[in-house]
């Protein structure tokens, strides 16, 4: 990836979070913690890789993204303001009743392909999406986000072994993997591990990268470009809360919101990062 492409999403990604921070603190409400996590992630699926439009938002040949980890709307919601689905002022209005933002994606929204939130359920939709494609001779891809304790349901799995016996080789399922869930550390609520071994096993090519390295989210990717026949499962390894010093690392960013001064603290550090790309 070339220097300049690579500070513009940089840039880009630093005001996804400063997105995330916005409609969290507004709500009172909401999972910064991993919305942020997975800020570089959307950034480079929407303004890198993905094939979509905000002025064709139903177009037939679009890639479709599914957040399986329904909870970190406001890292895709974030996303689809920069990318310019909706105004940026929305954000404000997060989880607000009868407003377009709620705490889950919906399919109403302006660039939300499928309603999640249920965990487990949004990687089965992905693979009925991918299945469509094949069916229906359609050259889009479908990505889809689930989070490394989301893949303790069961259902997961159900669909891992659907996608792998109808070989979906235009589905690409990333997984993040920050180490924490609601209750702590997913080695000790449930462990998944090891995740690349388990997808691998249920019939998957499997890539890790680093979430917070363009460089290696862009080699993640054209690996993935070369896989026929099988779907492809990529293991980003992350920092939950990244980007804002005192959400990283912290489990009770899961579920919860900045006060005003956390607020200040937060938008402050993501202004100076902002400041520093575009020196």
């Amino acid at each position: 990836m070339d220097a300049k492409t690579k500070k513009e999403l940089q840039k880009t990604a630093c005001k996804v979070r400063m997105g995330v921070i916005e409609g969290t603190y507004n709500a009172k409400s909401g999972h910064p913690g991993g919305s942020l996590s997975i800020s570089d992630l959307l950034t480079y699926l929407y303004f890198d890789r993905m094939n979509v439009d905000p002025k064709a938002p139903e177009d037939a040949d679009r890639d479709r993204f599914v957040l399986s980890k329904g909870h970190t709307a406001p890292a895709l919601y974030a996303v689809l303001t920069q990318k310019g689905y909706f105004p940026e002022e929305e954000l404000k209005s997060l989880r607000h009743i009868g407003a377009m933002l709620q705490g889950h994606p919906c399919i109403h929204t302006p660039g939300i392909d499928m309603s999640s939130g249920s965990l487990g359920q949004g990687i089965s939709a992905a693979c009925g999406m991918a299945l469509a494609g094949k069916l229906d001779n359609k050259s889009y891809r479908v990505y889809t986000v689930l989070g490394d304790g989301e893949i303790e349901e069961g259902q997961v799995w159900e669909a891992a072994m659907f996608a792998a016996h109808y070989k979906l080789d235009n589905l690409i399922a990333v997984v993040d993997n920050n180490g924490l869930q609601i209750d702590g550390k997913i080695t000790e609520v449930c462990s998944p591990e090891p995740i690349t071994d388990k997808f691998a096993a249920f019939g998957w090519h499997v890539i890790t990268m680093d979430a917070h390295d363009f460089d290696s989210i862009e080699a993640a990717f054209a690996e993935a470009d070369t896989v026929k026949g099988k779907p492809v499962a990529i293991i980003q390894k992350s920092v939950k809360g990244k980007g804002v010093s005192f959400m990283e690392n912290q489990v009770s960013w899961h579920g919860a919101a900045p006060n005003k001064e956390q607020y200040e603290q937060a938008m402050s550090e993501l202004r100076a990062q902002l400041a520093g790309l575009e020196d």
